[in-house]
């Protein structure tokens, strides 16, 4: 039962991810009902039941994603003026090294 193509990846929380596995652990139902019924692979399922034995609801926390303290947009945004003559700064002591090694 794969994801249709064309379709948008679901990103569940892990309170949403909780309440499925302990729907499975705590009914008579088998993986294949309850991954049919939240519309999930049954591996991904075994998988949060794996890391919610392990970790409790810690481990059903996604690592992917949007992190606060991601480089995104880093390259695009433009360079204060501190940053400009932290630049600058290096290229020329870089340029000051080169022209030591000349002079020797």
């Amino acid at each position: 039962m794969a994801r249709p193509s064309g379709t948008k990846n679901v990103m569940r929380t892990p309170e949403e991810k909780e309440k499925i596995v302990l729907e499975y652990l705590n009914t008579k139902c088998s993986q294949q009902t309850i991954a049919e019924k939240y519309e999930i692979m049954r591996r991904v399922l075994q998988q949060w039941i794996q890391k919610y034995e392990q970790y409790g609801i810690v481990g059903l926390k996604s690592k992917t994603g949007k992190h606060q303290n991601s480089n995104a947009g880093k390259y695009n945004r433009h360079p204060s003026e501190e940053e400009k003559l932290k630049q600058k700064i290096t290229r020329l002591e870089i340029e000051v090294a080169r022209l030591k090694k000349v002079i020797r």
